[in-house]
């Protein structure tokens, strides 16, 4: 796209000159006789930069210099005067003027600073665009579903963002538990400090002390310097702790610690550092048994489960495929224009597939699609295990077993779960209906839709 250039001088020489000499250099080039011509161009049209003149009758530069940055911020503007006065050039740099230039200039002067001018506005939207990105990114839309389960968790996430509490994300694994915490992170006054992510089940026991909390030099073979560890990595910010029920007991509690004191030690170090980090902890595994189990110090459970956030499985929301699927598609997919991106038949298969891999199963199935390049998602892109769990349960058969073995109890759950929708669809929604659909009692009948958090849908 041609960069836009306006210029504003009541001289009709010098507008002419600047215009002829701006358009050689490439740029598209607008001429406004006063501000108030200008501020009119500028409601209507989008400019990159603007060069006024500063002695105009009526709304003079500066005025106008204040109103752009009021009402379009991002706009570069560079000054132009005859009668150049420090003060003057202080009042313009203090508006957000780019640069102050006199006259008389040279030609070489004037497209250096343009060019300096437009290269810096250029960056201030790019480095806007990218905040904005992250923020939208860790808002919510990396969360996606609007079923009952998932605005019970947004609504959750809004709640606890701006607190200090200690949040507890559970769910199996590929549910978006990290997701979840981004998004309490970026919804939350630290936005703009660290959000610092670790996997404690992928770091050797001997190494996660020293990962956690720093080092000094020498304190172990191959400690050949001081190092920083996470905590003070995330300072002011966030640190996530995933799979904290893979993090050994002794180092329980020196966690426990840096959560009650708010500081710690390096290893080999003595004297102590304050820590100002915020913890959300995850796990995939059933923390309270691991409690009993006496593998999980029972304290540290408590101060780290202040907020518990439950991630639904994608087994428990199927309402939520089609747009998980619309999301994925366009993540990966290169193809433009509007259209159906899976077929009737793929999205049945999808719908009846009980993802013991989650969301992020469903995540690589729309990009195998996609690199396979199949500009539709169809069933001849779709693993076997997904088309012939459909043709199963469709024929009241039994699947085999796959190759890389699978999860029986979601398996069953999903039958269940799909059984359970189809009979309320058939019955008009009338429960006990349903149920006799199904030959169960009403009663069994509840028990299982509450099994499900279907009861109150």
């Amino acid at each position: 796209m041609q960069t836009k250039i306006l210029v504003v001088d009541d001289e009709q020489s010098m507008r002419e000159f600047l215009a002829i000499l701006l358009e050689r250099e490439g740029y598209y080039v607008a001429q406004a006789e006063n501000a108030e011509v200008a501020l009119k161009l500028l409601e209507s049209d989008t400019y990159d930069l603007v060069v006024s003149d500063v002695s105009m009758p009526g709304l003079n530069g500066m005025a106008l210099l204040a109103r752009i940055k009021t009402t379009t911020p991002e706009t570069a503007v560079l000054m132009i005067t005859a009668y150049t006065t420090a003060e003057q050039a202080v009042e313009a740099m203090k508006l957000g003027a780019y640069d102050y230039i006199a006259k008389p200039f040279k030609v070489e002067e004037v497209k250096v600073l343009v060019k300096n001018a437009l290269e810096k506005s250029s960056l201030q939207k790019e480095n806007r665009r990218l905040k904005h990105e992250v923020q939208e990114r860790y808002s919510f839309s990396g969360l996606v579903g609007k079923s009952k389960k998932m605005r019970e968790v947004y609504d959750l996430i809004e709640k606890v963002a701006n607190s200090m509490a200690n949040v507890l994300v559970l769910g199996e694994s590929g549910t978006g538990k990290e997701l979840a915490a981004k998004a309490i992170h970026y919804n939350s006054p630290r936005h703009d400090k660290p959000f610092v992510a670790v996997n404690c089940g992928a770091i050797p026991e001997t190494l996660m002390e020293a990962e956690l909390f720093g080092h000094k030099k020498g304190s172990f073979t191959g400690a050949i310097a001081d190092r920083a560890g996470l905590f003070e990595q995330a300072e002011g910010g966030t640190l996530f702790l995933d799979e904290i029920g893979e993090v050994p007991l002794q180092l329980q509690a020196k966690l426990l610690r840096v959560l009650q004191e708010r500081e710690f030690r390096r290893v080999g170090g003595t004297s102590a550092i304050k820590a100002d980090v915020r913890i959300i902890a995850a796990s995939n595994r059933d923390l309270e048994e691991q409690v009993k189990e006496g593998t999980f110090r029972e304290d540290l459970f408590y101060r780290l489960n202040v907020v518990p956030v439950l991630m639904p499985p994608l087994r428990e929301r199927p309402e939520d495929i089609p747009p998980l699927v619309e999301f994925f598609y366009k993540k990966f997919a290169q193809f433009s224009g509007t259209g159906e991106i899976i077929t009737p038949c793929a999205m049945k298969a999808l719908m009846s597939y009980p993802f013991p891999g989650n969301v992020r199963e469903l995540e690589n199935l729309i990009e195998r699609c996609v690199v396979l390049g199949n500009r539709v998602v169809s069933e001849d892109c779709l693993p076997p295990q997904v088309v012939n769990f459909q043709a199963g349960t469709v024929a009241g058969g039994v699947v085999d077993l796959p190759e890389g073995g699978m999860n029986l109890e979601a398996y069953l759950d999903g039958i269940e779960k799909r059984f359970l929708l189809q009979a309320l669809s058939r019955s008009g929604g009338v429960k006990k209906k349903a149920a006799s659909l199904l030959g169960m009692t009403f009663r069994s009948f509840r028990y299982r839709l509450a099994k499900f958090g279907m009861e109150d849908d």
